[in-house]
């Protein structure tokens, strides 16, 4: 259910590390018009409820009207693609929903064709909400590590380029450049709980499907504290835990699980090679959790404490703060919360990485009791 991890809190030295210290995709974001630092929001009543001293949010369901952080790493990859080479006409991706979206948006205001292959799981709403910025969407009988092989396949054999945020071999600068992207949103947050010599928060939880987001925030807190970094947890669905199978293991490997799950953001099988090596230097716990855990705290956010701001997060968005919820409620995962020390002197930062990107099941689930 959960891997105890021995970071090294070192930044390793690699190709991926190597494009994240000579890129700063902050400046290349401020240029767009659409661009506005996402909030950081304090739930304090929530933090009382919960028996912690502060709960931090940032929402990224406000950026670019993505509805999703997504738009960071894609719109960064695709200026820096057409930079090297302008006569790129056709972008193509895999996804679950979110990136799919940023990188169809990311090519219509760059003048280009977009081409996205999703797995069969994905929902109307999410194929719709691809297809809104002109994209052509290709839904295959598979799940989504299946569809990232259709999307290499093809742009290969057209000469596309691929835009995609899990990395392999011979396919590290583009993860990479996505990587420098979501680095936006920690830098956001410099002015506020990122202070220069330690953080004003002490933990930190951050959902991974391929382990991207995390290994961006991971990269950032080694980079500017060291070891004055917060502790990290990170989140998996219990049947798309490629991440917590890939520690246990000590190498690169797929979830055993069935890769069903509502956080469809996360549900991926195998974690990218790119983000590995800041996973294994930067976490100290890796925890899988249920569904149902996700939509506790889905309403926990929809449905404020006190004077606390409501916040809309989808499934995957919540689930950090599902994490949060599992290790104070379940007696088998008492240790982690002893080691942590998560008591009322603890503060916890959650990134909302999505809001509601399915209304149906968005609405459904907030208005259900499970």
């Amino acid at each position: 259910m959960f891997f105890k991890n021995l970071p090294s809190d070192e930044v390793p030295l690699n190709e991926t590390t190597k494009i994240l210290k000579n890129h700063n995709a902050l400046e290349f974001h401020k240029t767009l018009s659409e661009y506005k630092p996402t909030p950081l929001i304090e739930l304090p009543n929530l933090s009382k409820k919960l028996g912690v001293k502060n709960i931090y949010v940032k929402d990224e369901s406000k950026r670019f009207k993505l509805n999703a952080f997504k738009g960071l790493g894609a719109s960064y990859a695709i200026s820096q693609s057409l930079i090297k080479n302008p006569e790129i006409k056709t972008f193509c991706t895999a996804t679950d929903g979110n990136h799919g979206r940023a990188v169809a948006w990311a090519a219509k205001i760059n003048g280009r064709k977009a081409i996205i292959y999703v797995p069969k799981e994905t929902t109307l709403k999410r194929i719709q909400a691809i297809e809104k910025y002109g994209a052509k969407v290709i839904q295959i009988n598979g799940h989504y590590d299946q569809a990232c092989e259709e999307a290499k396949k093809i742009s290969f054999s057209k000469k596309w380029c691929l835009i995609q945020d899990k990395a392999w071999e011979e396919y590290i600068e583009i993860p990479a450049l996505i990587l420098s992207g979501y680095l936006t949103l920690f830098k956001e947050m410099e002015n506020s709980i990122h202070e220069p010599l330690k953080p004003k928060i002490d933990l930190i939880f951050l959902q991974a499907g391929v382990g991207s987001m995390a290994a961006a925030g991971i990269y950032y807190y080694l980079n500017r504290y060291g070891t004055n970094k917060p502790k990290i947890v990170i989140i998996q669905p219990e049947e798309a835990d490629g991440i917590l199978c890939s520690f246990k293991e000590n190498k690169i490997s797929s979830s055993k699980g069935s890769l069903k799950t509502i956080m469809a953001g996360l549900n991926c099988e195998t974690p990218s090679l790119g983000a590995w090596d800041l996973l294994k230097n930067g976490t100290n716990y890796v925890l899988r959790i249920s569904d149902d855990y996700s939509k506790k705290a889905m309403r926990e956010l929809y449905y404020p404490q006190g004077s606390d701001n409501r916040i809309i997060s989808g499934e995957s968005g919540a689930a950090g703060l599902a994490g949060l919820l599992a290790i104070l409620k379940e007696s088998k995962i008492k240790s982690i919360k002893e080691d942590l020390r998560i008591n009322n002197f603890t503060n916890i930062l959650f990134i909302n990485s999505e809001g509601d990107t399915d209304e149906e099941v968005f609405s459904e689930i907030i208005n259900s009791n499970i």
